[in-house]
């Protein structure tokens, strides 16, 4: 299992057996070191998505780095805790959610890593795993301490940043519906189901945006302040979640979402190309390095 770590949330201390590895993929460096080690019986790799230092705004984290890099590694699942501003009253500062949808609002980020010569088309009806995220539910409601709630499913509105929201742009995604706003998960998603990765969000919500009249706009400190109250929690409810996958070892859509969505013959994909790719595609194309 994969864990991104979002704002606030650089490391693990819980994590055993900690071992640092350095990988250089071909769409450059990952955020960091990946951490790999021991959480609750299983084998987890950590990494700051914004660096350790918070060094990468949400535009210039390289996702597909950090995407092909996890799934170098053998992850099959990847949860994201992650910072964000809840558009609705009954989602209050300090609790969590787990989203089933996304609308995406972003415009720099690379969305894909079917390019140069290999298209793909892969389906995002259901963009995070239910299977996963229905783990995290039932291990999170178990864990919530009195007066705070986790709330199942929901819409995840993924904004550009680094900027928060104006309040006509806050009031505008709370007409469309949506639950929570943030600026990451949705790219790590798309990319994820292309590298047949199962991804779930546990959406921490730290702040009521700024549509909110009755409670400050949001701020950095604000962000900060509460999402360190809930890293803890945070911790424990992926412990759980990655306890249960060990016992399970359940299956997801997600493990063969490129199975009907390759649409590029492999003949006609150039080797330049072949060998970025070789990593999701060599069971479906044979691995193109041995070839």
């Amino acid at each position: 299992m994969g864990v991104l770590g979002g704002s606030g949330l650089y490391f693990i201390e819980e994590l055993e057996e900690v071992q640092e590895i350095n990988i250089d993929t071909p769409f450059g460096k990952p955020s960091d070191t990946l951490l790999l080690g021991n959480l609750g019986g299983m084998e987890v790799v950590f990494l700051a998505r914004h660096g350790r230092n918070h060094t990468f705004t949400p535009t210039e984290v390289p996702y597909r780095a950090n995407i092909w890099a996890l799934r170098s590694l053998g992850v099959r699942w990847i949860l994201s805790p992650s910072a964000v501003g809840s558009l609705q009253e009954q989602v209050r500062p300090l609790d969590m959610v787990v989203p089933d949808q996304f609308i995406d609002r972003t415009h720099q980020r690379p969305l894909t890593f079917f390019k140069d010569g290999a298209v793909a088309h892969v389906t995002m009806a259901d963009p995070f795993c239910p299977t996963l995220s229905r783990l995290v539910a039932e291990e999170g409601e178990k864990l919530m301490p009195e007066g705070r709630q986790l709330h199942r499913n929901g819409t995840y509105l993924a904004m550009e940043g680094p900027a928060f929201s104006t309040r006509a742009e806050s009031n505008l995604y709370r007409s469309w519906g949506c639950t929570v706003i943030g600026m990451t998960n949705h790219t790590e998603a798309r990319l994820a189901r292309e590298a047949e990765i199962a991804y779930a969000s546990l959406a921490m919500a730290t702040d009521y945006d700024c549509w909110h009249a009755d409670n400050e706009s949001v701020t950095v400190e604000m962000v900060i302040d509460n999402l360190r109250a809930n890293a803890s929690l945070a911790t424990k409810i992926v412990e759980a979640t990655a306890k249960r996958i060990s016992s399970l070892r359940p299956i997801s859509t997600a493990h063969n979402s490129l199975k009907n969505g390759l649409m590029t013959a492999k003949e006609s994909v150039p080797a330049s190309t072949r060998l970025k790719i070789d990593l999701f595609t060599s069971p479906y194309w044979g691995n193109f390095i041995n070839t």
